[in-house]
């Protein structure tokens, strides 16, 4: 009964252990294991239940995670063997395993990785056990007892194995391991690509303990693929060319239909997930992984020939198990082969963005969009003046005095000065005859915390004002600096206000009827000049991103590829390309308001007077732009 150091380099487990240390990941060898373990059984023509239970008892700063099957078992030399041997000695380098496997380390990387535990295992009778554990002083040991002994009746009660069969125990106590809550580990089980082929052929249930009880078990864990059609196959035959021999393999290639994949981590649902016998050995897109063209894409490439060159000793899988390896000429062929099969399917998906009509943004990315363009036309006419009295009008400057008095939206006064602790009234004028009958007023407030405004809805029918065109709010800061406004929009239509609370200022709040200027035309309200945007196909020739007078809309082109690089198959603009989307709106936006401001001057056809002026309007809010599409 004594103890001993692991027969493997400590440096090696040490490695492992640290680069593995995931519930997940120790799951995967546990499980592909198991699986192997039924396998030989098949060979050999006998019956198996290919039942694989997972017990999981999650704890505040640990757990307790076991996996037991009903399959071979071990004799007690062989349990002790498997401590001793790695790296050619594996089931999966011989040709002869399956699953994802670790070269013969994977059971000792599994339980030093999260901690420490113990193997139980029947065979023919015979219980062995065997705890792996670490010592005062770092090193790796087990204590297997010196012997088997007899299985009892309450040793199979206990282990939930009636005939032959293994129970891995791991306690879970490296703070350095994420605690999975119950539900995410069985669904990153079924997701899990080293799992997938396993999944279909054994019945694996995960259970939930608390206190050594069972409180939720699980349906049987399988993976879900997602709504698709097919593109190649199914198991379209290929072959490749490998020194004087002809090597077979099948594919199977679908597109998902409106659902977004995952393409990275183990947990990845695009690409295609390649299978030598019971192996899975990596999930990718050969040549293409990454690319445009491939976000729809997923599948299935079995090689049998993969995993007979890995028994031989070619250097199938790369050194950190991460995957194929494309360095090993034999690889690199196979990659070549596949890569030509699915690259019509890749560049047909290439195409279809050449010619995309429309595309479309998140939620979140619209919202932002939504309030640099409300910026902008801040900007454009309060700023630059520009006035629009009809919709597809050109940009050009109000010298009309009655635009105020025939104003569809404007307050009383654009700017509310006014002492601290003194309520007063804004008001908002509203010309309904301007607006469609199911027209809605949006109100925004932007205000410190000190300033208050009573009642104040964020939406309002136009139908519902047409008796009393106005709106009035009781405003009130509590102290000096408080500030805020207010700004009122229908359709294209806008008006602001400014607010301003302040200790000296006049002690009558009451203002005279507003007046107007020929020479000096209100800035706080008018027209919108950029009311929109649109992903459009423009075509190959025209710039990245336009303004369109006529819609007053900035029209991004689909057909430019650096847009392109951008959307997904289905027309959605990625959110990690803001900074893009920034780009271009400062862009057309600076253009707009340098042609505006340069139009009545005498060097409006003065390019490099144009620049000039483009360089200070982006100088000027190119910052708020940029930062806004930064935000989350």
């Amino acid at each position: 009964m004594a103890v001993n150091a692991i027969p493997v380099d400590q440096r090696v487990i040490d490695i492992d252990s640290r680069r593995f240390s995931s519930i997940e990941k120790a799951l995967v060898e546990l499980i592909t294991n198991s699986d192997d373990s039924y396998a030989r059984r098949e060979k050999a023509g006998a019956q198996v239940s290919g039942n694989i239970l997972i017990q999981y008892e999650r704890h505040r700063s640990g757990a307790l995670l076991t996996v037991t099957d009903q399959a071979e078992g071990m004799p007690f030399e062989k349990a002790c063997f498997i401590l001793s041997y790695g790296g050619a000695h594996s089931p999966l380098a011989q040709g002869m395993g399956g699953g994802r496997g670790y070269f013969g380390r994977g059971l000792k990387q599994a339980i030093f990785g999260l901690g420490y535990g113990w193997l139980e295992t029947i065979h023919d009778g015979r219980l062995s056990r065997i705890e792996l554990f670490r010592g005062e002083s770092g090193g790796y040991l087990y204590e297997d007892e010196g012997r088997d002994r007899a299985a009892t009746i309450a040793d199979r009660e206990r282990l939930g194995i009636p005939d032959n069969g293994t129970r891995v125990s791991i306690i879970i106590e490296n703070s350095g391991v994420n605690i999975s809550q119950f539900a995410s580990l069985v669904q990153s089980l079924a997701d899990n690509f080293y799992l997938r082929d396993v999944l279909e052929r054994r019945h694996i249930e995960a259970v939930h303990l608390k206190k050594g009880r069972e409180i939720e078990r699980s349906s049987r864990v399988r993976f879900v693929e997602p709504p698709s059609v097919v593109l190649l196959g199914p198991d379209a035959k290929g072959e490749f060319q490998y020194g004087k021999e002809t090597y077979p393999f099948t594919l199977t290639l679908k597109r998902a239909l409106n659902v977004e994949l995952v393409h990275r981590g183990d947990e990845r649902t695009g690409g295609l997930t390649v299978v030598s016998g019971t192996a899975v050995l990596d999930c990718q897109l050969f040549d293409y992984e990454n690319q445009v063209g491939t976000e729809y894409l997923f599948g299935t490439v079995c090689c049998p020939a993969l995993l007979e060159k890995l028994g031989q000793g070619v250097a199938v899988i790369s050194d950190e198990r991460a995957g194929l390896n494309p360095k090993a000429p034999f690889v690199a062929a196979f990659y070549k082969a596949v890569s030509k099969m699915i690259a019509p399917f890749v560049m047909a998906e290439k195409e279809k963005l050449k010619h995309l009509e429309h595309a479309s943004t998140s939620g979140r990315t619209a919202h932002m969009i939504e309030h640099i363009l409300q910026r902008m036309n801040h900007a454009a006419i309060h700023d630059f003046g520009i006035m629009l009295p009809a919709a597809g009008a050109e940009p050009v400057g109000s010298d009309d005095a009655e635009s105020q008095a025939n104003a569809a939206l404007r307050f009383s006064t654009p700017f509310y000065y006014r002492r601290p602790n003194h309520p007063f009234h804004v008001r908002l004028l509203i010309d309904p005859a301007h607006f469609v009958e199911d027209a809605i007023l949006k109100v925004d407030a932007s205000m410190t915390e000190g300033l208050q405004i009573a009642s104040l809805q964020k939406e309002i029918a136009i139908r519902s004002l047409r008796d009393k065109p106005e709106i009035e709010w009781t405003v009130s800061g509590q102290s000096a600096d408080d500030h805020g406004e207010i700004v009122a929009r229908v359709g294209n239509y806008l008006a602001w206000c400014e607010i301003v609370i302040a200790e000296e200022t006049a002690s009558h709040n009451h203002h005279a009827k507003r007046r107007t200027s020929k020479r000096h035309p209100p800035r706080d309200q008018g027209e919108a000049v950029f009311t929109g945007y649109e992903f459009r196909y423009l075509g190959t020739e025209a710039d990245r991103a336009v303004y369109s007078a006529n819609e007053r809309k900035i029209l991004i082109n689909t057909a430019a590829p650096t847009v392109q690089l951008y959307l997904d198959g289905r027309g959605n603009f990625r959110d990690s390309a803001r900074l893009l989307l920034a780009e271009l709106f400062m862009d057309v936006i600076g253009n707009e308001l340098a042609r505006y401001r340069l139009a009545k001057s005498s060097r409006k056809d003065d390019v490099e007077a144009f620049q000039e002026v483009k360089r200070e309007i982006v100088r000027r809010y190119g910052s708020d732009i940029h930062l806004s599409f930064l935000h989350d």
